[in-house]
């Protein structure tokens, strides 16, 4: 045996032995599991508490089998923690969970997944350095003689659920090199080969290209049409439409309803989920440009296996403008940020903020410079999840005479601080010394932003800023950026969301192949032409 049961690691002796056949053993085991007449997924009356605070209250959550459900709600409504107590990560403070009419008792990961359930969680959990055949291969590992691994066994039933399902992968990728829509791929298949059957997908399309959602559209559906049930967590209400059958909605930690989508709305689903009628966000478009803040000559950068990825990029930024790049994952825009902030060193050409060049300067020289940056990645990049909020809040200055004084951190200066941010910015909940890793999402978001913002940055780089955000925070963020350009402010927006681009840039520039292949006036571009361009398509003018 690797681990104990709590743990969530399954004892070998336990582990189904997986062939080679035209249908694989995991997919044998889980389409045999036994059926009911009523819900294959029957939670009552959940309430989870931690410590004061109650995340779920007395819930009712009911799944059909093949049924798509989405499960909606703000960001901390508590729908994550609800899908983590079907998952055994969590054990209810109160209430009963029922698979296929039988009450189960889960006390880890591991009876979750015996039971026949699996969950792709919003940040994937894989081992960068791994292959995609070890990481589906981790936790149920087979082996021959001497206890050796066999490869090719698993390779071969791997393979062939990776054909029924549509699920094509490069076996032999390390993961690092891999994109994060087939990273996300590999999850799928890796709850697949563990015979699961119930499918917990938390948030699918939230770092997904519009190419790589079409194509997890089509998987879903396809999963759901073989046999599969599937629960979507998801603030996007487009996505619920196309997809789901039914969907549960969820407001500070109570069951607001279920309903059936096909006769719901978008905006029904979004003002029962904020609890609130949603305005819309208008952009007021000035096109005089103010003057110039930001200047990229002739940008090369390389990737992490020293290739080639920003070939030569140039750009302009200007004072009170907001400039969204468009473009596929992939086309250097992680590699230009990297630049742009001193993450990556800068191969040959110049970035200037104004007349001062800073393009081999460090990162603290660069934030000095002017440069503000939320990041594509706000648990990686932007915060320190075990670190408090209001000392995430301080993170790039802390050093400053405001909150130091010879070394030695003025406690009382950095609290006052960051509960006069907290206040502002609308961080929930109000208690700064909480840890950064107990907030949402959206939360986390807005730690970033008051963070960045109260250090007065001429340009402010805004990446994937709405990522993995419910409607309400993305309302939030959207408002934010405006703001941020009608105090004269430089907005850099790189973002994967199209209509994001759209609705929020004064100019677009779309990023192919590591250049900016055509610039355009924001009301003068359309979604066919923009779409075209960053698949490496040639620009024509719209009639």
């Amino acid at each position: 045996m690797k681990e104990n049961k709590s743990k969530g690691v399954i004892p070998e002796e336990e582990l189904p032995v997986a062939v080679a056949e035209d249908l694989p053993v995991a997919d044998k085991e889980a389409l045999d599991k036994p059926d009911t007449h009523g819900p294959i997924v029957h939670m009552r009356g959940i309430t989870k508490r931690f410590g004061n605070f109650t995340a779920n209250h007395d819930i009712d959550f009911q799944v059909e089998k093949q049924e798509i459900h989405a499960l909606l709600g703000e960001n901390g409504a508590g729908k994550t923690t609800l899908m983590n107590i079907l998952y055994g990560l969590y054990e209810p403070t109160e209430g009963d969970v029922y698979i296929r009419g039988e009450k189960m008792q889960f006390t880890g990961p591991t009876d979750a997944i015996k039971a026949g359930i699996g969950m792709v969680h919003q940040h994937f959990m894989l081992v960068e350095n791994f292959t995609v055949l070890e990481n589906i291969m981790l936790g149920r590992e087979r082996t021959k003689s001497l206890n050796r691994l066999d490869k090719k066994t698993a390779e071969k039933e791997i393979q062939a659920l990776s054909e029924k399902y549509g699920l094509k992968v490069d076996l032999h990728a390390t993961v690092n090199d891999i994109s994060v829509g087939m990273q996300q791929r590999v999850e799928i298949l890796k709850a697949l080969y563990r015979g699961a059957d119930i499918l917990i997908l938390d948030e699918p399309t939230a770092v997904l290209t519009p190419q790589e959602i079409t194509e997890i559209t089509g998987i879903i559906k396809d999963l759901s049409e073989q046999g599969r049930t599937i629960i979507i967590i998801t603030h996007k209400l487009r996505e619920i439409k196309q997809l789901a059958d039914k969907v549960t909605v969820i407001r500070r930690g109570e069951k607001i309803d279920t309903l059936d989508v096909a006769t719901t709305t978008e905006e029904e689903m979004a003002n029962m989920m904020v609890g609130r009628q949603l305005m819309e966000v208008v952009n007021p478009r000035d096109d005089r440009k103010e003057g110039l803040v930001l200047r990229v000559e002739d940008l090369q950068v390389r990737d992490n296996r020293n290739l080639p990825k920003v070939k030569g990029l140039d750009l302009e930024l200007y004072r009170g403008e907001i400039l969204g790049i468009a473009g596929i994952d992939g086309n250097g825009q992680s590699e230009l940020i990297e630049a742009l902030t001193g993450l990556r060193k800068v191969e040959s050409g110049h970035v200037y903020i104004g007349e001062e060049e800073i393009t081999h300067k460090t990162p603290h020289q660069i934030i000095d410079a002017g440069i503000g940056t939320i990041p594509e990645d706000r648990q990686r990049r932007g915060l320190v999840l075990d670190f408090t909020v209001e000392e995430n809040m301080v993170l790039k200055d802390f050093a400053t005479d405001t909150f130091s004084d010879k070394g030695r951190i003025k406690h009382k200066a950095v609290h006052d601080h960051a509960v006069d941010l907290s206040e502002r910015f609308d961080v929930r909940p109000r208690n700064p010394e909480l840890a950064a890793r107990s907030l949402s999402g959206g939360n986390q978001q807005k730690v970033i932003l008051a963070r960045e913002i109260s250090l007065g940055p001429d340009v402010l780089i805004a990446a994937q800023p709405t990522r993995g955000l419910d409607v309400g925070a993305i309302e939030y963020v959207h408002r934010f950026l405006l703001e941020q350009r009608a105090q004269g402010r430089a907005v850099l927006l790189l973002s994967f969301e199209l209509d994001e681009v759209m609705d929020l840039s004064d100019r677009i520039a779309v990023i192919y192949d590591g250049k900016i292949v055509a610039q355009m006036p924001a009301q003068d571009a359309n979604e066919r032409e923009l779409g075209l361009l960053m698949a490496g398509g040639a620009y024509e003018k719209a009639e």
